[in-house]
């Protein structure tokens, strides 16, 4: 039974299906930025929904307290949001379909590169390599839904509300939002990928079950470090990336008793 792929390329083959690779890959995504780019009202809509007062995580924590019997509401609040360049919207625009395309495309890269290995690697490899792929980019989309659901609205409910006087009015940059909602989620879907790390590590003999449950208070004050350091500069936004890393932190303790186990 062959576990390989025969059929061996000349570096100069290797080469061409690279090249061929990328070209599908930059079209695909060059595809999907187009239509983002052209579905505007849409796609604005929904980056910009967070901004809102009754956005959708508002009135789910609404319902909740309701229901516990409290008459809650949240108090309305209107951000005017500004362009101070003449080309920022449009360039934003085009920045923005390009984030989102590759984003939107990401499945179809992470295919095409596993296709592109796939013959170096044996049958239980490649196997394993799609679970492995799959739960790596399952915890990037939750880590990118925990930034667009919770963290982001949150952060910019405290912030941009936030006045030192009654005169002071608060008008956000267009660009400065877009930044900080793609800084925010990138980095989120990539904190994520901790269950994942540890794993790897786990089965490298470098960290174990003993040594992560005993650094505990460490690992506490070191994911509290980073939330602050990848975060707008006010305490609640911390911790709110604080709390799930630190929960994905206890998960990573579990998968490595597993792997000490197996």
């Amino acid at each position: 039974m062959k576990t390989r792929d025969d059929n061996h390329l000349t570096f100069g083959g290797h080469l061409e299906v690279l090249r061929q690779m990328l070209f599908r890959v930059l079209g695909v995504t060059l595809a999907f930025s187009i239509l983002i780019f052209l579905l505007k009202d849409i796609v604005w809509s929904i980056l910009l929904a967070p901004s809102e007062w009754d956005f959708v995580t508002y009135r789910y924590i609404e319902n909740f307290i309701q229901w516990l019997g409290f008459d809650f509401q949240f108090d309305k609040y209107a951000i005017n949001m500004i362009a101070t360049d003449l080309s920022s919207q449009f360039i934003t625009h085009i920045t923005t379909s390009i984030y989102l395309g590759a984003l939107i495309s990401s499945p179809y890269i992470l295919y095409e590169l596993l296709r592109f290995v796939s013959p170096a690697l044996y049958e239980n490899e490649r196997k394993s390599s799609v679970y492995v792929i799959a739960i790596i980019y399952s915890l990037f989309i939750l880590g990118i839904m925990m930034s667009y659901f919770v963290i982001f609205p949150i952060s910019f409910r405290f912030l941009g509300t936030y006045s030192v006087a009654d005169k002071v009015n608060t008008m956000i940059n267009l660009d400065s939002y877009v930044s900080s909602f793609t800084v925010l989620t990138l980095v989120m879907g990539l904190v994520f990928q901790l269950p994942v790390i540890i794993f790897v590590l786990a089965k490298l003999g470098i960290v174990n079950f003993k040594m992560l449950a005993k650094n505990r208070k460490y690992a506490l004050f070191i994911t509290t470090v980073i939330s602050a350091i990848v975060t707008p500069p006010d305490v609640m936004t911390c911790i709110l990336v604080t709390l799930p890393l630190y929960i994905l932190y206890e998960c990573s303790i579990w998968i490595a008793k597993k792997v000490d186990k197996g």
